[in-house]
């Protein structure tokens, strides 16, 4: 509510109050004066003219007297009618600024807070209670800033302070302003004649929006119609921005360059081409490929080769930065050439000499049979190659992942609109399909590299299964599905984390191809052997496909989603360990996968004491410090870990974080990404920091490596490891676990 201070007492109506005092002291003294002097002179005639005059003055006086208090009473009324006037005018300045839907807010010449609304508050809710009249803005700038709610002000809130101070000094006009919340406003400051400012705040946070769905929309029409051109034709083209990034592309550019359907999604760019052409194609570009986006000059054309392909390139840079390359294969053009003039050459030596015509047969048929050789050493090379480029690059693919992830589940906990609430969860079901995939192809290719390695050992089976049972019963419930479950108490020996994952995937893929019935898990004993089974009252798979299924890729019913990886995994897991993979299926009633595993000795199973359950605790008001050399992560964190309820600080590195504590004080948790910037390691930063701190304290690692090394060493610390893309629901668990 806004105040108007009242104006001072009138200064005449203090000035008849003193007049008025000093003539009734007068008068009291000439009548004192009059009663008791005695005419010395005796002269009764003189005391009697001295009374009459003294009553005249007295009546004269007094009748000014009254005229003055006449004229104060008038001004009494005219005041009261005056501040009866400035109360209504007030209350109507109050009730019309307080009905309108923007933010209003005055402040004086002094730049002192004279009038605001509650719209004007509703942009600034943490500091509201402490907004009052007679607040210097510079004061209500810091204190937005301290609380971090305009955007700018979180990474740099001094900064920001003095760039609104030198805006709001201009008042000349509009500008807008990012909130933390995700509202846009635009802000409208003038002066008034008396020399103070008014300002004027709208939301414009569906204004924004608008504009940019306007935009994309526009972008994504022209993109269409750029697509559908360079469909149409018969050679490859792509087309780099000028930071040598991917902006387009064809059909025949994949087809003939044989690259995956997921190289997009693999980080393509101009090295990434460069590097499928030169190392996996081998082809002799002689320089066509060179990037000359950054620079003008002449289109440049080349015939290459490729191993037995031939291509002409032509590569033409941009005028305004950027890189279009075109492949148009000649392979059979120049074979048919080749061949004519092989069949020329080869008549004339059978006409010539026989013998040369033999020799030179088996001297081409060595050639073939070596390069035959050398195709399949290359084969042999590009698929080493892939398989360490896939594992090498799980980091740089994991971290836009890793942050998507985050913001999307800052986003749910939020209070959304329905239509809103739904593109959320549309969005994380699109994360969670992108992540399976991502989590499958890396799997893969360290199966492959030979990067996973079975520790053999003897566990019951009847555990693992039981905690499969925990984790497939919802999605059964939700398919309306029978799920059955072996519980008998069997040993067997093996790696238990790639048998759980052989089980998954059969119970995945069941659970997913079965419209209606029930998916049973059976456990078959002999002497040497427990034969695992998961059948399932599903459409059942042909005999003419049953050896397809463990392919990559490979799946018959698309309507039931999947990537066609988890059979694979499933082939690869088996084989590493050297155990029996079968299959019995028939169309229209279901299939059974099983996998026979060795028998095991039983061991005696650790008790846990009543020492285990321990208290929860909140994490409101948790102090975390996140450590991530990626900008996108740390938002993501803090929104995510503030809307827990969390005191979120972020830095870039050692020397960042402990910028952010005045001495002896220390975060509750660390959480801490491996890989930072220049070679810095997270161990090493956490190990620093602990000394810095000169407390031991806890601490979560965060890496997208899955490698053995590194979760052991962290285990020896007794530092949990969370790989990336990080699951919300799993960092909270694993943060209240260390709570207790």
């Amino acid at each position: 509510m806004t105040r108007v201070a009242a104006p001072p007492v009138d200064a005449e109506l203090a000035q008849l109050r003193e007049e008025n005092r000093k003539l009734r002291k007068i008068n009291a003294a000439l009548i004192d004066r009059v009663e008791r002097s005695s005419d010395m002179a005796g002269s009764a005639f003189s005391m009697f003219e001295t009374a009459i005059t003294l009553e005249a003055m007295v009546r004269e006086r007094t009748t000014e007297l009254e005229d003055a208090l006449g004229r104060l009473a008038t001004a009494n009324a005219d005041l009261a009618q005056a501040h009866a006037s400035a109360d209504a005018a007030q209350v109507r300045l109050r009730d019309a600024i307080a009905s309108i839907n923007e933010g209003f807010v005055l402040f004086d010449a002094e730049d002192r807070l004279v009038l605001f609304n509650d719209a004007y508050l509703g942009f600034w809710p943490e500091i509201a209670d402490q907004v009052r009249e007679g607040l210097l803005f510079e004061d209500v700038a810091r204190l937005a800033a301290a609380h971090r709610r305009p955007l700018g002000a979180a990474l740099a809130p001094d900064r920001w302070v003095s760039d609104r101070l030198a805006r709001h000094s201009v008042a000349d006009g509009g500008h807008v302003q990012a909130l933390a919340d995700g509202r846009w406003i635009q802000i409208n400051e003038l002066r008034t004649s008396e020399g103070g400012i008014v300002g004027i705040y709208t939301d414009i946070t569906e204004v924004k929006a608008e504009d940019a769905r306007n935009r994309a929309l526009e972008l994504a029409e022209r993109n269409l119609t750029l697509q559908s051109t360079l469909d149409n034709l018969s050679e490859g083209v792509c087309l780099f921005d000028a930071q040598g990034r991917i902006a387009a592309w064809n059909d025949a550019l994949q087809h003939l360059l044989g690259l995956p359907d997921d190289w997009i999604q693999d980080g393509a760019d101009h090295a990434a081409l460069l590097h499928w052409c030169r190392d996996r194609m081998a082809m002799d570009d002689r320089g066509c490929l060179d990037w000359r986006g950054d620079r003008p000059g002449d289109p440049v054309q080349a015939l290459v080769a490729a191993g037995h392909r031939h291509f002409e390139l032509r590569s033409t840079t941009l005028d305004r930065g950027g890189q279009v390359i075109g492949f148009t294969e000649v392979t059979d053009m120049l074979r048919a050439q080749a061949t004519l003039q092989e069949t020329a050459e080869t008549l004339e030596r059978r006409v010539a000499d026989r013998t040369t015509e033999l020799r030179a047969e088996v001297a081409e048929r060595r050639e073939i049979e070596s390069q035959l050789r050398d195709a399949k050493t290359a084969a042999e090379k590009a698929n080493l190659s892939k398989t360490s480029f896939l594992a090498a690059a799980s980091h740089d693919l994991l971290q836009p992942l890793n942050a998507a992830r985050l913001f999307v589940a800052a986003l749910g906990d939020r209070r959304l609109a329905l239509p809103t609430r739904a593109l959320v969860n549309q969005t994380s079901t699109a994360l969670d399909s992108v992540e399976d995939l991502l989590e499958a192809l890396l799997e893969i290719s360290r199966l492959d590299a030979g990067a996973i390695q079975p520790e053999i050992s003897d566990f019951r089976l009847d555990m693992l299964l039981g905690t499969l049972r925990v984790e497939f019963a919802p999605l059964a419930r939700a398919s309306g599905l029978t799920l059955d479950m072996a519980s008998d108490a069997l040993w067997v020996r093996s790696d238990i984390r790639l048998v759980r994952r052989i089980l998954q995937n059969f119970l995945s893929n069941a659970l997913r191809y079965t419209q209606q019935g029930s998916v049973r898990v059976d456990c078959a004993a002999d002497a040497q052997t427990i034969r695992v089974s998961v059948t399932d009252t599903g459409p059942g798979i042909a005999a003419d496909k049953q050896a397809l299924v463990f392919e990559e890729f490979r799946r018959f019913d698309t309507r039931a989603g999947g990537k066609g990886l988890g059979l694979a995994i499933v082939k690869r897991a088996s084989d590493m360990l050297g155990h029996r993979l079968t299959l019995e299926s028939t169309p229209g009633r279901g299939s059974t996968f099983a996998i026979e595993l060795p028998a095991g000795e039983a061991a005696a199973s650790p008790d846990k004491g009543p020492d285990s359950v321990t208290r929860d605790r909140s994490m409101r008001g948790l102090n975390i410090l996140v450590i991530d050399n990626e900008r996108a992560i740390q938002t993501g964190m803090r929104t995510l870990l503030g809307g827990w309820g969390c005191s979120v600080l972020t830095a870039g590195g050692y020397e960042d974080a402990i910028a952010l504590f005045e001495p002896g004080g220390a975060p509750d948790i660390v959480l801490i990404d491996y890989h930072l910037n220049d070679g810095e390691t997270g161990d090493v930063t956490l190990d620093r920091l602990r000394a810095h701190f000169a407390l031991p304290v806890p601490a979560v690692m965060i890496s997208a490596d899955r490698g053995k090394e590194l979760k052991a060493r962290l285990d020896a610390g007794g530092t949990p490891l969370l790989n990336k893309p990080v699951k919300p629901a799993q960092l909270r668990a694993l943060l209240r676990t260390m709570l207790k």
